[in-house]
């Protein structure tokens, strides 16, 4: 048997980018927002209850906590913008999500790499009806895609899904020991 690898022309490649994405739900602008508020709340008590012992920092500690909060709100308003960009797509032999707003994200998970899938949600993203999708493949430490901002119902839609493509591929695990 020979080996043979041609060369690919770049100009006739499928372009990723114009692959159809689905937006994740407008709820999780919101649900991020709240969570990086109650992160911010607490740096800034922080910086405002903090003793200082130098006379000349104490000073500045009020005009510190003012511009820890500042940072806090630029930091929320980002977040709600990047949240609203954020999509996926599942194709027939991958999955895409897409996130960022300074610095753009594209993530593909090739189906065929999958091992195990589970839904997270944490007790702010319930109150919001969010449910996280965590994809695993083989020897990652951890979550190789994390798709955040599907409602309940879809991210059960989309967990099935890729658990009956599991389950078709050639000696894969049951998919029944990675239902949570």
């Amino acid at each position: 048997m020979t080996f043979d690898n041609p060369s690919l022309d770049p100009e006739c490649l499928p372009a990723l980018e114009r692959a159809p994405l689905t937006p994740v739900s407008r709820r999780l602008a919101p649900c991020q927002a709240l969570l990086r508020l109650i992160h911010w709340a607490f740096i800034v008590t922080v910086a405002w209850i903090f003793p200082v012992q130098h006379e000349l920092l104490a000073q500045w500690q009020p005009w510190l906590a003012a511009g820890v909060a500042g940072l806090g709100v630029v930091v929320i308003v980002l977040g709600w913008l990047e949240t609203r960009r954020r999509g996926y797509g599942l194709r027939e032999h991958d999955l895409i999500y897409r996130r960022g707003l300074l610095v753009r994200r594209i993530q593909v998970l090739p189906l065929v790499r999958l091992q195990h899938v589970e839904t997270l949600s944490n007790p702010v993203e319930r109150a919001f009806g969010l449910v996280r999708l965590a994809c695993f493949t083989a020897g990652g430490r951890g979550a190789d895609l994390l798709l955040e901002g599907l409602s309940a119902e879809r991210a059960e839609a989309v967990k099935q899904h890729l658990l009956m493509r599991l389950a078709a591929t050639p000696g894969a695990t049951s998919p029944e020991s990675d239902r949570s």
